[in-house]
């Protein structure tokens, strides 16, 4: 296990090296100076798109852009935003929050414009459904000598996805579950089996409904005991952010120095976590928005920027906020250059949680006797409503490569990867250590997939940025009225 965890150490440290970072943080950058910052100050505009009424021309697509909306956050809002920033501090820091939250900021624009590109681009496929996603921008908008690039992603997609939306899903389900209510590994990987199987053999339709109702409903839920828990330690908050800022710039603990090792390792984790989380360049969500019925690219894309914020700067950052205030995390499991070795090999100190059971425990302390529950049962829906959605990813790009007969045998091979997962990758807590480098070894894993599906997506979103930006202006000189600023579309027709 030593060896393997080295491995994944190794490959996430070369996924994620300085040119992943500067490619995921520099094509947002440039996005979002190239809209002229409208995916940061249209966010309240979006928010009323959102829940808008479309009259007129019936709009193509299988779901409505809110069921869209609510499929990509089904397949962000889970282990990320629970499990995945307790890591993050835990391997990188409260350092990691603040690069996750620039990852979010200059992300809004990235899911803005794979949001214009996947409904600008997408086809019908031989089911008479709308698809499309990164694959289908890269072949349809940069023509056949593209071509490899398409094939690389949607192969990234597929194992990803078996990763991303299955593995670490099913695992954290059991886990949870397991730990809280000692529940049989054997009964959750039949039970969860069950209820995937019942959800995605019903296709997009289906997986819209299902997380059109559930992720509101849980997002509340979560939000709503993380609010009171911060409510309690309001005091503890501005000592909080004080962790998170000395920590994104490698300063230590008594600020008198910089660590550059500390920096990296913070901006590393934040980075991927972030990605892990809200999504932002991985490529995923633009399959979900290609489904929509909406006949406006622009549109889709307004909706599809709110992912990030909602997914990222909302609970994620609720979530860290939780975790440091509730005095659960000792300062000896806070990075710093003396146990700087042990957090880079996957591990994390003696006595230190992470991954979920830090979130749990960090409500609990305040929560007594409700706080585990919460977060064990958000957890456990975030995570199934997650494979839900990143199964209809992982089938879209298996359809690409091998056509829609593929899919009822991706449908089934999936479930078994949820049973297989939920089993056979649960572990008991042994000796002092392993439990945790079992859980730090999977977010490895998962990390080092989600960057090798970025790289694709990223290179297409800036090779076909022209696009994104003539379409986005001419959309908004549109709606541009000379004193008070916005008009309706349907009002313009």
């Amino acid at each position: 296990m030593e060896l393997f965890n080295s491995l994944m150490e190794g490959l996430n440290g070369f996924v994620w090296g300085p040119p992943m970072m500067l490619l995921l943080i520099g094509t947002g950058i440039f996005l979002t100076f190239g809209l002229r910052l409208i995916s940061i100050i249209r966010i309240p505009y979006a928010f009323k798109q959102l829940f808008k009424r479309r009259t007129g021309e019936a709009a193509e697509g299988d779901v409505s852009p809110f069921a869209a909306l609510m499929t990509a956050l089904s397949s962000t809002v889970g282990t990320g935003n629970i499990a995945g920033v307790a890591a993050a501090i835990a391997i990188g820091g409260p350092g990691a929050i603040f690069w996750m939250w620039m990852t979010a900021i200059f992300g809004t624009a990235t899911k803005f414009a794979e949001g214009v590109l996947a409904v600008r681009y997408r086809e019908v496929d031989a089911n008479g459904n709308r698809v499309g996603g990164p694959m289908y921008y890269i072949k349809n908008g940069l023509g056949p000598k593209f071509y490899p690039l398409a094939v690389c992603f949607a192969g990234f997609g597929i194992i990803g996805s078996l990763s991303t939306g299955n593995a670490v899903q099913a695992n954290s389900i059991t886990d949870a579950l397991n730990s809280t209510y000692g529940f049989d590994p054997r009964l959750v990987a039949v039970v969860l089996s069950v209820l995937v199987g019942l959800v995605i053999f019903g296709g997009i339709k289906r997986i819209g409904a299902i997380a059109s109702r559930l992720v509101p409903f849980m997002a509340m839920l979560y939000i709503g005991a993380a609010l009171v828990v911060l409510l309690f330690n309001v005091t503890a908050i501005p000592a909080a952010f004080g962790l998170i800022f000395k920590g994104a710039f490698g300063l230590q603990s008594a600020g008198a120095g910089i660590s550059v090792g500390l920096l990296m390792l913070a901006m590393q984790k934040g980075v991927a976590r972030g990605l892990f989380s809200n999504e932002a360049g991985q490529g995923s969500a633009p399959i979900a928005h290609a489904a929509a019925q909406n006949n406006d690219p622009v549109n889709q894309g307004i909706i599809a920027m709110l992912g990030t914020v909602i997914d990222t700067l909302i609970i994620c950052t609720i979530t860290a906020l939780v975790i440091l205030t509730s005095g659960v995390v000792s300062s000896d499991c806070l990075a710093n250059p003396a146990i700087l070795e042990i957090l880079q090999s996957g591990k994390s100190p003696t006595g230190c949680e992470t991954g979920a059971p830090l979130t749990a425990a960090a409500f609990d302390a305040t929560l007594s006797g409700f706080g585990e529950h919460i977060v064990t049962i958000c957890l456990a829906i975030f995570a199934f409503t997650t494979i839900i959605g990143w199964s209809y990813y992982g089938e879209r790009c298996t359809a690409f490569l091998f056509k829609e007969k593929s899919i009822p045998i991706f449908r089934v091979f999936w479930l078994g990867a949820v049973f297989v997962s939920a089993f056979a990758l649960h572990f008991e807590t042994g000796e002092d250590g392993k439990e945790n480098m079992v859980v730090n070894t999977f977010w490895l894993i998962a990390d080092s997939l989600t960057g090798l599906m970025a790289a694709p997506n990223l290179i297409a979103l800036i090779l076909l940025a022209p696009v994104v930006f003539k379409l986005a202006r001419e959309y908004f000189d549109k709606e541009k009225i000379a004193n008070d600023g916005l008009i309706d579309q349907d009002d313009l027709k």
